[in-house]
């Protein structure tokens, strides 16, 4: 299951009590106070973990709390301090605090931490009161608690290129073909239900990461189709692909669809509007008559156009080498 919103709350563990006590050896009838220090609570820590690739662990635990920091004792023992809490998230997850609305952090850099809430300092014994005018204080500190914070984890995909298009325009099959992504394909609308992630393994050993985002059609950004709980995930693309359906067979127009697309980004992040992008004519493979195609791609001035069969791969090599050297 992909999960890519979760809200969570957490709790750093509170600070261990100092402790009042005082001597009691045998031969010294008047010891000094000897109240050791209460422990620090533990810090709750979020790290980035290329690994995961979904939020799904937070919709069955919400509740964090780490460990708390253990009372003081005597003989100026000190209380243990808690244990860290390290929560392991998916690279690319930003942390918001719900009470305020701001965002903490934004992790998108492999093995990157961020300590979201601090454990409360431990409460100091009474030995540390002893003064020359007051040689037995009878009281220590309690120690503090840990902060506790509501957060919104939210999971913005890090990827190069990011795969735009209409459903059943042949985004799954384009990235099962150049990557060893796995996809489910099939000829139905919103055969994709999820992002799908794939590296491209270039020929002269360089990689870069696809994206598909499924279910972006006209009004997306209002909550039509799927595409509004993934529009999210194009932000980082540094490329956009917007892959069309030329093949005529589903009556759709492949310059309209381009319109509508930049729309629905625009209209989501107006900063998405000054991407770079690329067209994808997709489905050339069941043309008999390809002399059309070269006018359609006149008429998009400025960006340029690939021709290719996510089916047989033609042209497929073309558009890796323009991807290629437009990322690294």
């Amino acid at each position: 299951m992909f999960i890519d919103i979760a809200e969570i709350k957490v709790k750093a563990g509170d600070g261990g009590a100092g402790k009042v006590g005082f001597r009691r050896e045998k031969f010294v009838p008047k010891g000094g106070p000897d109240g050791g220090d209460g422990g620090r609570g533990g810090d709750i820590v979020f790290q980035a973990d290329h690994n995961l690739k979904s939020l799904m662990d937070f919709s069955y635990e919400t509740d964090y709390r780490a460990e708390n920091g253990q009372a003081g004792d005597y003989r100026d023992r000190s209380g243990k301090s808690g244990k860290d809490l390290i929560i392991r998230v998916p690279v690319g997850t930003l942390i918001h605090d719900e009470t305020t609305k701001g965002l903490l952090i934004d992790l998108e850099e492999e093995g990157q931490a961020f300590i979201a809430v601090k454990g409360g300092l431990g409460g100091r014994g009474n030995a540390r009161f002893a003064t020359s005018t007051n040689q037995t204080p009878f009281y220590a500190q309690k120690g503090l608690s840990g902060e506790l914070k509501h957060l919104k984890l939210e999971l913005k995909l890090i990827a190069d290129v990011g795969i735009m298009g209409f459903p059943n325009v042949g985004k799954s099959s384009l990235i099962a073909n150049v990557t060893h992504s796995r996809p489910k394909i099939a000829d139905y609308p919103f055969t994709t239900l999820v992002p799908n992630l794939g590296v491209v393994k270039y020929k002269d050993g360089r990689q870069f990461v696809m994206a598909d985002i499924p279910g972006i059609i006209e009004n997306a950004h209002l909550g039509q189709g799927l595409g509004h709980q993934f529009l999210r995930h194009v932000e980082r693309c540094r490329i956009l692909l917007h892959v069309v359906d030329v093949s005529g067979f589903s009556g759709r127009d492949p310059l309209d669809d381009i319109r509508i697309l930049n729309n629905e980004l625009k209209a989501f992040n107006p900063e998405l509007a000054n991407r770079p992008q690329m067209v994808v004519f997709n489905k050339i493979d069941v043309l008999e008559d390809r002399s059309t195609l070269k006018t359609l791609a006149k008429k998009l001035k400025g960006i340029q156009v690939f021709m290719i069969s996510a089916a047989t791969g033609e042209g497929t090599d073309a558009l890796l080498d323009e991807l290629a050297k437009t990322i690294v």
